[in-house]
């Protein structure tokens, strides 16, 4: 994602990811006091900030000339707040070597369209926040990570850390940050990534599945009974094992013509890979890996059972492929 600048006046970041919005506001807060260190820093929450909160903040004080004001929660500022923002956004934009620099924050959605139009009308910036709901945004976000650092990551590893972070924005970031920081791998390998999320149960899992599918039981198993006595539970390694073959038997749809691979909702790198693994596998055999999944997963919720039975069972039927003899 391009660094936004913090050349004009008045700004508005609107919706999209929560953690992006957030960086987005603090990088140009940063631009902000390093173009005016002398300039005071200003938080206000629109939901119980009024205009006169508003007026003060971006006026001269004792202390500097200018002011850099956050705005958070722009989609909840009343009526006198918005008019008092708008005529200040004028103000700002027909007079920039002057003014107070206003980062205003807005979640998204419909509320406060009305304020937002009129700020941008008024001159305002307005940059919309991706919302990396979709597999391919995640991944491409995944790379510009490292991107920003000039460096690279291997297809299928930062296909790794968006199937385990994924839904976790800034830890996402953070792995990526500190990979770089740790290793001079250019690109970075799946190995390396694997190095940092060997406590994470998906990856485990995900290791596990690899082993499986890969027709060796014994070290899938071995793999499976370490994991679970460093204190994964077995039911975070039967999801793994489940995620997996979902995505071969999408994999499998899709490459029978059953389903178009927009409708398998699946990144292509991700189901190319699972498209490879098919060799030797029928529906039969798919189904049945399924509906052992499905037995350990419930075995795993139930008292008196066992799991660890339940999972040993899973990944021999998934070695031989769904085969039964």
């Amino acid at each position: 994602m391009p660094k936004p600048s913090a050349t004009t006046p008045f700004h508005l970041i609107y919706g999209g990811d929560p953690y992006l919005n957030e960086q987005t506001v603090r990088d140009l807060r940063h631009q902000a006091q390093r173009k005016h260190p002398d300039a005071e820093t200003i938080e206000l929450d629109a939901t119980n900030a009024d205009h006169y909160a508003f007026d003060e903040a971006v006026s001269p004080s004792l202390l500097s000339e200018r002011s850099i004001v956050i705005v958070s929660n722009l989609q909840n500022a009343d009526d006198k707040l918005g008019e008092t923002m708008v005529a200040y956004c004028k103000q700002a934009v027909n007079n920039p070597a002057e003014a107070s620099i206003v980062i205003c924050q807005h979640e998204g959605g419909i509320k406060g369209k009305r304020l937002i139009d009129q700020l941008t009308k008024a001159g305002a910036v307005k940059e919309t926040v991706a919302d990396l709901k979709k597999a391919e945004a995640k991944l491409n976000f995944t790379i510009q990570c490292f991107e920003r650092r000039n460096r690279r990551i291997e297809p299928m590893a930062a296909q790794q850390l968006v199937a385990v972070l994924g839904d976790k924005t800034g830890e996402l970031a953070a792995m990526a940050r500190q990979l770089c920081f740790d290793f001079d791998d250019n690109p970075i390998t799946l190995e390396r990534v694997n190095q940092y999320l060997t406590a994470n149960p998906q990856v485990d899992g995900f290791r596990v599945a690899d082993l499986a599918l890969s027709g060796r039981a014994a070290d899938a198993i071995i793999a499976m009974r370490a994991s679970i006595e460093q204190g994964t539970a077995p039911i975070a390694l039967i999801g793994a094992l489940a995620m997996k073959l979902r995505t071969m038997a999408k994999a499998s749809a899709v490459r029978s013509g059953t389903i178009s691979e927009a409708e398998a909702k699946t990144n292509s790198w991700v189901l190319k890979n699972a498209t490879r693994q098919l060799s030797g596998w029928t529906s039969d055999g798919m189904r049945r890996c399924i509906q052992m999944l499905a037995w350990a997963d419930e075995q795993s919720k139930t008292n008196g059972s066992d799991p660890v039975y339940a999972l040993e069972r899973s990944i021999e039927l998934i070695s031989s492929k769904g085969r039964t003899n």
